[in-house]
């Protein structure tokens, strides 16, 4: 187990100097996330392992850029769409392979969405049997504003996926979706992969860990129990903080209590 810092959390700062950044403060992994395509290109990608080929810093995850596009690339009634977007993703798990990176997080659909349940675990499936040749697991993250959110939608994938029911836990989401995170983690069927981590408090429902009131040590021994083997990284927004090193600070005062 190691607690990282997610690229996001720089967010807007661009993705190569958030990864040298990490680098340089000894953080132990990381998830990137992606903020256009240019950042797909094979010549960047090279470049992000020049960053880190001198560095312990190890990459656990990646986000796709087009979350918010998933609703109508990939799980839409028009189904040429989803087969071009089974190209798109397939970029993604070759990117995953070469960074090391073991899996890639997915919103999906919104609330609004048309395909029943049981149409949009089949295209999760397509995509994660692609993932599966590189490597790579394809984890449904719970997102408030997204199907997601709600643990029924989250106990459904478990109950029609079987084995390829897997998932990232985001705290802050949860909380923005009014649900507590034991709720959620017992809906994901603790089929937990990775771990988005933030503190919130009255002050706040997206703070840099320690800030707030939430137990961390007890979500810890809670998924260690449940056999979790995976990271926990920090997510949060840009607004969570004023200057970078209270990201630092932070991560820091968070390793020494657990």
């Amino acid at each position: 187990m190691s607690i990282g810092i997610s690229t996001a959390s720089f967010y807007p700062l661009e993705t190569e100097e958030a990864l040298a950044f990490l680098c340089e403060n000894n953080i132990p992994c990381t998830e990137i996330f992606f903020n256009c395509r240019r950042e797909l290109n094979e010549s960047f990608i090279d470049y992000i392992l020049d960053i880190k080929k001198n560095s312990n810093l190890r990459i656990s995850a990646l986000h796709p850029m087009l979350s918010f596009a998933e609703p109508y690339m990939i799980f839409s009634e028009y189904m040429r769409r989803f087969e071009e977007s089974e190209e798109n993703f397939k970029r993604y798990f070759e990117i995953a392979e070469r960074l090391g990176a073991k899996f890639i997080n997915l919103h999906g659909d919104r609330p609004t969405g048309k395909l029943p349940v049981e149409e949009y675990c089949q295209r999760f499936k397509i995509l994660a049997d692609i993932g599966k040749d590189f490597g790579v697991t394809l984890c449904q993250e719970n997102v408030n504003g997204y199907r997601s959110a709600d643990p029924e939608f989250l106990a459904d994938m478990v109950r029609l996926l079987g084995d390829d029911a897997n998932f990232t836990l985001d705290i802050k989401q949860s909380v923005r979706a009014g649900y507590t995170v034991p709720e959620i983690m017992e809906a994901m069927d603790y089929r937990i992969r990775h771990v988005h981590i933030s503190d919130h408090s009255p002050a706040g429902e997206c703070l840099l860990p320690t800030r707030g009131h939430f137990d961390f040590g007890s979500l810890i021994t809670d998924l260690n129990n449940h056999g979790y083997q995976g990271d926990y990284v920090i997510e949060v927004y840009r607004n969570a903080y004023k200057e970078f090193n209270e990201i630092f600070e932070c991560h820091k005062a968070l390793v020494d209590s657990i």
